[in-house]
């Protein structure tokens, strides 16, 4: 799933390709919107909020989409070749005289008024990227549940916005700390929260997340997808476990939920060493 400074960047470049220009066509490919007529209006501004995107119209209308897993929006040139998928998988077209917006996969896409976008995303805690990012807040919300595993009260959105499993990774091994160690006895968990935000602020405007300062291949880093290699810091094999507990020290091990498919999601790595603390039930 994307994190929050993807989605952000997807939002500047659709609010720079749509912003302030008439929407000449609007195809909108799901059931619920198929005989929506969109075409006319002027496009606002496009707005992220944590991994939301919320393109306004004019009119007092919200056009809300989601990535998650695998979902994505690509801008055109008209004419230009489409090439983000098949057409079976594209669900938006957003076309002006100048670009054409075009999202694929989108597994969340509904039209509402403007006035009620708090309906989708007044759940969401304070936003690193946005303008109302307030780290007391963020800490407050993941305190309020000091028995909760840090790593998954980083993922919860509703405790700040935007973080995704990359950064859970990478977060809890900047500060030393197991994933699995609850949330209340994390030492400063408000640097934490001023880290999450410096991480999302510094990767925003690139392709891709790096935290080790080393854009590398391979090494841009400090955990995730590092399953089996050394630890960049101390030379310890990363770990790796799915959410159903099971660890693994390659990418081929195991991390999946019993009976069906990985969670790819949900994965965690970390380094034993590094972040010394409870580990999951299998580990060595």
């Amino acid at each position: 799933m994307p994190e929050g400074d993807t989605v952000w960047l997807t939002a500047r470049r659709l609010h720079e390709a749509l912003a302030g220009r008439v929407l000449t066509a609007a195809d909108l490919r799901v059931p619920a919107l198929a005989t929506t007529g969109l075409a006319g209006r002027r496009v606002l501004d496009v707005t992220p909020r944590g991994k939301h995107l919320l393109t306004r119209l004019e009119g007092g209308a919200t056009l809300h989409s989601h990535l998650r897993m695998d979902g994505s929006w690509h801008v055109y040139a008209p004419g230009e070749r489409w090439r983000g998928g098949p057409q079976w998988q594209v669900r938006a077209v957003l076309a002006t005289a100048e670009r054409v917006a075009v999202g694929y996969r989108l597994p969340v896409l509904e039209l509402l008024p403007t006035s009620e976008e708090h309906t989708v995303v007044g759940h969401l805690g304070p936003d690193p990227l946005g303008p109302d990012w307030d780290p007391h807040e963020a800490v407050r919300r993941m305190l309020s549940q000091p028995d909760r595993a840090v790593g998954e009260a980083l993922l919860d959105q509703r405790n700040l916005a935007g973080v995704g499993n990359v950064y859970k990774c990478e977060l809890c091994f900047l500060r030393g700390v197991s994933p699995w160690t609850p949330v209340g006895q994390v030492r400063a968990p408000d640097r934490m929260a001023a880290l999450a935000a410096r991480l999302l602020r510094a990767n925003r405007e690139r392709v891709g997340h790096v935290t080790t300062g080393d854009t590398r291949r391979g090494r841009t880093h400090w955990v995730y997808g590092r399953a089996g290699l050394p630890c960049l810091r101390c030379g310890t094999p990363v770990l790796r476990a799915g959410p159903g507990g099971g660890t693994g020290g390659g990418p081929g091990g195991p991390g999946g939920v019993t009976g069906g498919p990985p969670d790819v999601e949900r994965v965690t790595y970390w380094c034993p060493r590094c972040q010394p603390g409870p580990a999951p039930a299998g580990d060595a």
